[in-house]
């Protein structure tokens, strides 16, 4: 069995080979490597920001149907790491382990296959490499260090964590560091360029973390050309594990004249330069080594067809992990679940999820902070928390209903989540899921205040279809002498508990008109609450009844929301 897919060198080089050396040395040396890589970086990129793109007409379940062709989250299931942590935190079944398991099948045939040929940060980190790493050297390091092995102490710190409940891949995992570092780049870039600067919301604190660790990510590569997939990255450490299992690896034939040239142009340091023979545990296949090879000594075959090639390097004792290091990320890896543990426990008001959304502690556990769901939000009614909510919540999604209502027509992002952390509902069982409950604030309230007339919550309400908004008289006069008078007060907004989802639709109106262009109020009078009886978390079926599912049993109504409420209202209720 042989996998050639290089471009032998040649003694004097054919208009191709010159033509690719323009582009780079490893272009002439492995141009299919290099085009499979770019096609799958365009791909990544088209999904996103055209796929993910929620706008195109009034029904955004059918655009965002039309344009993913290719599932949006694709690349999320196919990071190991990302599904062996939700997994390993929910201590239940992944879907996305099914995606994540064929490609580790792929790579038995094809060691680090994923890190050679369809990484997509990989290929940005190449072309950061490309353009500028190559061309600062002040901050280069030796080959060998105390970081070479780095990225088994973060898998096994982040595995760790996650068996004790605390999922923390999306810090260090692949592809979510790309996906989230492109949202919150170039994602306010995609909406203020064609919609509006207007749309783009605030930044927090942990939008500024993000991209400051995805810069570092790349920053790396001034330490060495691909820093972060040869020594940190843990997605591929689970490749790297996995390559004990492989059936083709590289060999080197005894025509070898020692040259070195195989050595340095190698991208992931897998080359002994000693005997130029493979540290099987980094070697991607991506035969980069074989096209600059002039005595062409280098080929890739099956594991048994040794043939005249000198001996492999024994990957274990090429690994060669410390005690003390594998101690000291296991050590982390609880620390750091413990700690963010204790903060999550601190936490006691709810925060309103997306519809769909399953229980509080399995949303945790499932939410890789990925990104996805803010892409294909319209008029980003999801938005990431910072560190206000503790490191736990940090980067997961809100709904910020004084930003904008969610649209009783979408249901994008329990489409694209990746774990199930949001479920991908049907658009009828959507519009009458409950995200919260929308409270009137009497105190505030234009017409309970008896300031003025007011009915845009009412209008906006209907408008939706969910008609969970009414008008009553409320309020006690009296007359001349003193004896009550019912219903002789202002027509006021009432809430019906048992029609109301917490769209958010009435606070954005409020908030919009009464806040921030009449500035007759400080902070808006409606505003959606989640907490118990207020909110459907479950995770599976339905508790609703559908228009289209009526076998459903219909929920008992929560209490009235404007009497009592404890830890779960606000300070203006309680």
């Amino acid at each position: 069995m042989r996998l050639d897919m290089f471009l032998p060198s040649q003694r004097k080089p054919n208009r191709l080979r010159r033509a690719l050396k323009r582009i780079g040395a490893t272009w002439a040396s492995s141009p299919v490597r290099r085009v499979v890589q770019a096609g799958c970086f365009l791909l990544l990129l088209a999904i996103f920001f055209y796929g993910c793109w929620p706008y195109g007409g009034p029904d955004y379940v059918t655009t965002l149907r039309s344009r993913n062709l290719i599932p949006a989250e694709s690349f999320l299931n196919i990071d190991p790491l990302v599904s062996l942590s939700t997994a390993l935190a929910a201590k239940a079944w992944v879907f996305s382990l099914t995606w994540a398991g064929v490609l580790l099948v792929v790579c038995v045939l094809i060691p680090r296959g994923f890190c050679g040929y369809i990484c997509p940060l990989g290929t940005l980190i190449d072309l950061f490499d490309w353009t500028i790493g190559k061309r600062i050297k002040r901050f280069r390091v030796e080959r060998d260090g105390w970081w070479v092995h780095l990225k088994y102490y973060l898998l096994l710190g982040t595995l760790i964590s996650s068996m004790l409940g605390i999922v923390v891949a999306g810090f260090v995992a692949a592809i979510p560091v790309l996906t989230r570092g492109l949202l919150f780049l170039l994602g306010p870039v995609q909406m203020g360029g064609l919609k509006g600067w207007y749309l783009v919301p605030p930044m927090n604190a942990g939008h500024w973390f993000s991209i400051a660790l995805f810069i570092v990510v790349l920053a790396l590569g001034l330490l060495r050309p691909r820093f972060w997939c040869r020594y940190v990255c843990p997605s591929g450490a689970v490749f790297s594990v996995f390559n004990f299992l492989r059936v083709s690896e590289r060999k080197v034939e005894s025509t070898c004249i020692d040259c070195d040239k195989c050595r340095k142009i190698c991208p992931f340091d897998a080359i002994d330069p000693g005997n130029f023979t493979t540290r099987t545990a980094d070697c991607t296949l991506c035969q980069t080594c074989a096209g600059v090879c002039p005595t062409h000594s280098i080929k890739f075959v099956g594991r048994a067809d040794a043939g005249d090639a000198r001996s492999v390097v024994d990957a274990t004792g090429q690994i060669a992990l410390s005690r003390r290091g594998l101690l000291s990320g296991a050590a982390a890896g609880a620390v750091l679940a413990a700690g963010i543990g204790k903060a999550r426990g601190a936490i006691s008001l709810p925060i309103v999820r997306p519809p769909g959304s399953v229980p509080e502690a399995d949303f945790l556990q499932l939410c890789i902070r990925c990104g996805e769901c803010f892409k294909v939000c319209p008029n980003n009614v999801l938005q990431p928390i910072g560190f206000s909510r503790g490191l736990n919540n940090l980067w997961t999604p809100q709904v910020v209903a004084n930003w904008s209502g969610c649209e009783p027509s979408c249901n994008n992002c329990g489409q694209v989540c990746p774990t199930g952390a949001i479920r991908p509902l049907p658009i009828a069982e959507k519009r009458v899921i409950r995200m919260g409950l929308a409270i009137v604030n009497e105190k505030t309230c234009l017409p309970f205040a008896g300031r003025e007339a007011c009915q845009m919550c009412y209008d906006e309400c209907a408008a939706a279809g969910y008609n969970a908004i009414e008008f009553r008289r409320v309020g006690v006069q009296v007359d001349d002498s003193g004896a009550p008078v019912e219903g002789s007060g202002m027509v006021c907004p009432v809430v019906l508990p048992d029609k109301c989802v917490g769209c958010g639709l009435c606070q954005t109106r409020c908030h919009v008109i009464n806040v921030k262009q009449k500035k007759l109020l400080g902070v808006t009078a409606i505003e959606v609450m989640a907490g118990p009886g207020r909110e459907d978390r479950l995770p599976a079926g339905s508790s609703r009844v559908l228009p289209d599912h009526g076998h459903h049993e219909k929920p008992t109504p929560p209490a009235p929301t404007t009497q009592g409420g404890g830890d779960y209202l606000p300070d203006f209720l309680k």
